[in-house]
């Protein structure tokens, strides 16, 4: 009475396992090439980066800043958190502008599929309550699920290297562009809605020029947390071969480094400073300009 009864353990484990064989065996071929495509994907914004000069990088971050938070500070500060990044790597003889260029790489290009899957995945489910109901459960596992879980089916999927790393933060990283681009499409004005449809404009019309428009802050936000939290998988995608301030973290833990590791970590904070900043003052900015 004591011990849990044998004939309720569910072997769970074991199904996900022949699935994963299944998958392995008929579709591998498929991930091969899918591998391969977001493999060079990566390397080529990763050699731009690398390519473009310093000075260039800093300038237009702080243009980008000022002319974004409309605050001449914020144009100065940015740009000196970049400065300030570039200047650290006497601890290991790395430079840490290339390590950020590396890890930015990582993030844009899962920031930029998250949105190619997460934007149109928001659509269906703010035009589709059955399709809602399904993806819901799916993205309250995403979100709660530890994310080292992620790396499982990503090593398996993809071998290790970058595109495991960047196939366990898109997943990740997804959640938030769906729930929000959701959640600004339904929050559009019934009367809005009504209004366009007494003067016959069509679903698709509604969706483009009504709905989306007007549901850009909102997405602006999800754009936001989605690169947030691609940036929080740093240190763990690391531990799966992508490279940057990541694997410098992961690298001082390994060998009680404290110097390297308060410099990688601080840089992993600046950089998301500088993210965070601009993209929530262009979500503040489009829901001004919205409301007038």
């Amino acid at each position: 009475m004591l011990e849990f009864p044998e004939w309720l353990q569910l072997p769970l484990g074991d199904w996900i396992d022949a699935i994963m064989d299944w998958v392995l065996v008929n579709w591998g071929v498929f991930f091969d090439v899918i591998g391969d495509v977001l493999r060079q994907a990566l390397l080529s914004i990763e050699k731009f980066l690398l390519w473009l000069p310093w000075v260039v990088v800093v300038i237009v971050v702080g243009i980008i800043a000022w002319r974004v938070t409309r605050n001449r500070a914020a144009g100065v500060v940015m740009p000196a958190f970049l400065i300030i990044i570039g200047s650290f790597g006497g601890a290991s003889g790395t430079s840490y502008w290339d390590l950020t260029m590396m890890t930015l790489s990582i993030i844009i290009a899962a920031v930029i599929i998250s949105l190619i899957i997460g934007i149109p995945t928001g659509i269906l489910m703010a035009s589709s309550k059955r399709f809602e109901s399904i993806i819901r459960p799916v993205l309250d596992a995403m979100q709660t699920m530890p994310s080292f879980v992620y790396l499982i089916p990503a090593l398996m999927l993809f071998s290790l290297g970058r595109v495991p790393a960047l196939f366990a933060t898109i997943i990740y990283a997804v959640p938030p562009v769906i729930r929000l681009t959701n959640v600004g499409i339904r929050q559009v004005a019934k009367e809005v809605i009504e209004a366009a449809q007494a003067f016959g404009s069509s679903k698709r019309q509604i969706l483009f020029d009504i709905q989306i428009p007007l549901a850009i802050p909102s997405i602006m936000v999800g754009i936001n947390q989605t690169t947030m939290m691609a940036l929080s998988m740093v240190v763990i995608a690391s531990m799966i071969g992508a490279r940057g301030l990541g694997l410098e973290v992961l690298l001082a833990i390994q060998r009680i480094e404290i110097g390297r590791g308060f410099e990688a970590g601080l840089s992993i904070v600046l950089l998301a400073i500088i993210i965070d900043r601009i993209t929530n003052a262009l979500a503040a900015r489009l829901q001004y300009e919205n409301k007038n």
